[in-house]
């Protein structure tokens, strides 16, 4: 049974940083991909960034591009957000979410995930 479970949110000032953790279990990374998505207040769920397990390759929402990366640790199934510069803008519920991709590459389009965790609250606020 796939599993993941997110953890790190927490609220902070503009311009601060936050990491977030998400840990996996029940699948082998290799197969998958892995994604952060958002979900605002009255808004819809947008992808962040996402990575693949099986060639590395990781793609970024122009909002966020330069400000968040996505790692992975192997030795501990857990997939990390570390954002900085963090806006207002950023206020969300953030989720992590999988989906196989055994042959490589990853979206950060919403549709294409399959298992998601139970998100994890990150407020950006004076």
């Amino acid at each position: 049974e796939v599993q993941l479970v997110e953890s790190g949110g927490g609220s902070v000032q503009p311009g601060g940083s936050l990491r977030l953790s998400c840990a996996a279990a029940g699948f082998t990374f290799d197969d998958y991909s892995i994604g952060w998505l958002r979900q605002a207040p009255g808004k819809e769920r947008e992808g962040v960034t996402c990575i693949s397990g099986s060639d590395g390759i990781v793609q970024y929402a122009d909002s966020v591009r330069g400000r968040f990366t996505i790692s992975y640790n192997l030795a501990d199934n857990t997939v990390y957000l570390q954002m900085n510069s963090l806006t207002p803008e950023d206020t969300a519920i953030y989720y992590c979410a999988a989906r196989r991709s055994k042959f490589g590459g990853c979206t950060v389009l919403v549709g294409p995930y399959v298992y998601w965790g139970q998100g994890t609250q990150v407020t950006v606020s004076s």
